[in-house]
């Protein structure tokens, strides 16, 4: 079941569901989810003569990039790895979903293309997977609302939660690249 704002406010106000900083609750709590806001530190693609990617390989394909004030244009097929400004911590009887917001939606960003699940447990700064599906450069600025967080109560508590379990991206704070070749370790 996907929580309305005056349950959202109060896991809030328990401290049980954490979003900070949480600077406009008034703005950024909607219906049926939180607004989150972009960050300043994204990681674009390297110019590369390998013909591929390989999932498994450890090497670096991205390069780290940071704006303060400025925007950041993503050109038309582009593909950029984001990140919220807003930490969250999820309880471990709750589980989340990130989407897209309609308005960029509607000028063709996608703010994830499949990472949209946040386990229960799950601490951190989330990763967003930003493409440009559009025909126009489109302007991205540091602290504006990029995509929305829903929460699902789930039965019971996870018997082992995310932060419980050997993970990857527990408790990121910066844009990570793919670490899909940890996978078989």
């Amino acid at each position: 079941m996907i929580l309305p704002d005056h349950e959202l406010r109060k896991l809030l106000e328990q401290g049980k569901l954490k979003i900070e900083p949480l600077d406009n609750p008034e703005q950024q709590i909607q219906p049926a989810c939180v607004d989150l806001r972009l960050g300043n530190e994204f990681q674009v693609f390297k110019t590369s003569s390998q013909p591929f990617i390989d999932s498994k390989d450890p090497c670096s394909y991205t390069e780290g990039l940071s704006v303060s004030d400025k925007p950041f244009i993503i050109h038309p097929g582009d593909f950029i790895l984001g990140i919220t400004k807003e930490r969250i911590t999820l309880p471990d009887d709750h589980a989340g979903y990130v989407d897209g917001r309609s308005s960029l939606g509607r000028l063709g960003i996608t703010a994830h293309i499949t990472a949209g699940w946040i386990d229960p447990g799950f601490s951190g700064k989330l990763v967003l997977e930003i493409s440009n599906l559009g025909r126009m450069p489109v302007m991205l600025y540091p602290n504006m609302r990029i995509c929305k967080l829903l929460v699902m109560r789930l039965t019971s508590p996870a018997e082992r939660p995310y932060n419980q379990r050997k993970t990857k991206y527990h408790n990121q704070m910066t844009v990570e690249q793919s670490k899909m070749h940890e996978d078989d370790q």
